[in-house]
């Protein structure tokens, strides 16, 4: 049963309020808001799984409705937040989430809001994003607006999103070899987002040697991939979706635990330079296809408590990254960021090129062609570069063991688009069609994000 609903801003600001039986004080909001605010990470406190569950099916309800979910947006449809949570929650009690149920109760028609405009709820996007939900800046718009003219664009966005789970062993030599896998595991799900009307049959296909059940043998080299469970799955290894609802939903859901390739490997090594002092190396290596360029990835390591002040040294002609000291947390940080600043670049020579007409000059274009080359590697993280961090440690006392049990782990986050690690692909993806001329857009993504990414010294 639920007492109170809000959504508060980043200043502590009421955006929607909604007291469903009148039994909490009025200040409950002011209260939880400074309880977030100085909220320490040593208290153990948790959420209901139940109530968590529910805010991220509201929030994707709304996100639905609206378009973006951001403070602007809920300010401009506050109206139809309230008619929304009306619908959802009757006198404390959950009723329905499901965007298509709430079409027949829920009538008023959204104001649309830009959603580059406006970033997204800070912490309160968590709720978009739980364990296997990744937002999409294509998908930003209402499933019940319509476009200009009265009609309504017919398309349909698929995501395949996976999270890994990988665990490596401390390197065993010098020469930072990296340990073997321990653990491995893929969590996946086919996440869907229709726009179509009608509700027409749905027939997605996946490859042909997807394999379903247990199976020992390993996906390096040509071995066919094992899905160990999977939902809705039918003959043919395809999904038929006989009435796919609107908004987004979950196609399937499945999992992999054979070993896989990983997409980093990660070579951590700390040693003693002295008294009081130690040196951390840290390389990784990006592991896939030079064709796929991975987004910000961040890197931590706790050092010992007993540290005093790091200094770092990044690697020669680093752009986008950055190293810090949580002296709080005696914790390392590094951070590389995927540069927006190569695009710009290759518009800039582009439009030397053409202005100047220098591309009848063979040498000097190619000269500019390998400057760009070289600015990409240099400002993303393509696959087949590697990246290094050196940190001196200084101690305020002297170690009395091994300096390496009192460091680490090496934790690892990290987003790659348009790459999965399962080999999961969708062969195609049918819609049944309503009239000869019927022919709706089909967008297929495919992202992989870290979900444990461990190394250990």
């Amino acid at each position: 049963m639920i007492a109170q609903f809000f959504v508060l801003s980043q200043r502590g600001d009421n955006i929607v309020f909604r007291d469903y039986r009148g039994e909490v004080s009025k200040g409950s909001a002011e209260i939880f808001f400074r309880k977030v605010k100085f909220w320490k990470e040593d208290e153990e406190e948790e959420a209901p799984p139940v109530f968590v569950e529910l805010l991220q099916r509201i929030a994707r309800v709304t996100k639905d409705y609206l378009g973006v979910l951001n403070e602007d947006s809920l300010r401009k449809n506050f109206v139809l937040v309230y008619e929304l949570l009306d619908e959802v929650i009757d006198f404390g009690y959950p009723q329905t989430t499901s965007t298509e149920v709430l079409k027949s109760y829920v009538f008023n028609e959204p104001i649309v809001i830009d959603s580059a405009r406006v970033p997204p709820l800070g912490p309160a996007s968590m709720f978009m994003q739980g364990t296997k939900k990744m937002p999409g800046t294509a998908i930003t718009k209402s499933v019940i607006v319509t476009e200009p003219g009265g009609r309504k664009r017919e398309e349909i966005f698929v995501d395949i999103i996976e999270k890994i789970s990988v665990t490596f062993s401390s390197s065993v030599n010098i020469n930072m070899e990296q340990g073997y896998i321990l653990t491995s595991e893929i969590d996946g799900t086919i996440q869907m987002k229709s726009y179509l009307t009608g509700s027409p049959e749905i027939r997605l296909a996946l490859n042909e040697d997807l394999s379903i059940g247990r199976n020992s043998s390993s996906v390096y080299g040509e071995n066919k991939p094992s899905l160990l469970a999977a939902d809705y799955i039918v003959a043919l290894f395809s999904l038929k979706l006989q009435i796919p609802p609107d908004g987004e939903f979950a196609a399937m859901n499945y999992r992999m635990t054979q070993e896989f390739k990983p997409p980093f490997r990660v070579n951590p090594l700390i040693e003693e330079a002295g008294q009081l002092k130690a040196e951390v190396i840290i390389k990784i290596h990006a592991d896939f296809a030079p064709s796929v360029t991975a987004n910000t990835i961040t890197v931590q390591m706790p050092v010992p408590t007993y540290t005093a002040r790091v200094s770092f040294e990044l690697e020669s002609g680093a752009v986008g990254q950055t190293a810090d000291f949580k002296e709080g947390a005696k914790r390392l940080e590094w951070c590389l960021k995927k540069a927006g600043f190569s695009s710009m670049c290759f518009r800039f020579i582009l439009f030397v090129l053409l202005f100047y007409k220098l591309y009848q000059f063979y040498n000097i274009s190619i000269l500019f062609v390998r400057i760009f080359i070289s600015l990409r590697k240099m400002l993303q993280i393509v696959g087949g570069s590697e990246h290094t961090l050196r940190a001196k440690l200084t101690f305020s006392q002297e170690s009395h063991g091994n300096i390496a049990r009192e460091a680490g782990p090496i934790n690892m986050n990290f987003t790659i688009p348009m790459y999965n690690a399962s080999k999961l692909q969708v062969r195609y993806l049918h819609i049944a069609k309503k009239s000869p001329s019927y022919n709706p857009y089909r967008w297929v993504r495919y992202v992989t994000q870290s979900n444990s990414y461990v190394a250990r010294l």
